[in-house]
């Protein structure tokens, strides 16, 4: 169930009525394997640029925890209108990328619920945790989307989760990277 967060506004402009709008955290190049990096002892938002985000970490067994990050997005303040959600309900898109870091079986999860305006009442919702297949180079980029469609009226926000797996090692915390988070709407012609 999702958590009540403050409104988060995002850097993100609505392109034409046939077009979409994204929120696109700068991070770095998916198509190369993720550059090595050995753990650290430097706080997450030291790291990157978080603006917006609301971070926690959540610790596990095994010297293992979890990076949780997440944002509410709210439609109407990004220029969208109650009557186009309700009467077209745009199809709403959920994009992240995350690196097959091998910390564990499972080092990703992207967890996604349409809201109404109270915040508290869920529409839809996907979750997803892709366990790690073993295969090919560590370190690559993984893809995770989902598209919201035909969802119902009354989605006013978007709240985004993710949680990425740390390790705890000599030296400090390794890592597992996510970027390019994004949200987009796409209007049907």
């Amino acid at each position: 169930m999702p958590c009540v967060l403050p409104h988060l506004p995002l850097d993100c402009h609505l392109a034409s009525a046939a077009g979409s709008t994204s929120l696109h955290i700068s991070g770095i190049n998916i198509y190369e394997p993720a550059p090595p990096t050995g753990p650290t002892q430097k706080p997450l938002e030291a790291l990157g640029n978080f603006r917006g985000w609301h971070i926690r970490t959540e610790n596990l067994q095994q010297n293992l925890s979890w990076t949780v990050k997440q944002q509410c997005v709210d439609l109407l303040a990004e220029g969208l209108w109650e009557e186009l959600l309700d009467d077209e309900q745009p199809h709403i898109t959920v994009m992240d990328w995350y690196e097959d870091s091998r910390l564990d079986v499972c080092v990703y999860e992207l967890h996604v619920w349409l809201l109404a305006a109270d915040r508290r009442t869920v529409i839809a919702q996907h979750h997803v945790a892709p366990r790690t297949s073993g295969r090919g180079p560590p370190g690559r980029w993984v893809q995770v989307s989902h598209m919201f469609r035909q969802y119902g009226p009354g989605v006013r926000f978007v709240h985004f989760l993710h949680k990425s797996k740390n390790r705890l090692e000599h030296g400090g915390l390794r890592r597992t990277r996510v970027t390019d988070s994004s949200v987009s709407v796409q209007f049907r012609e």
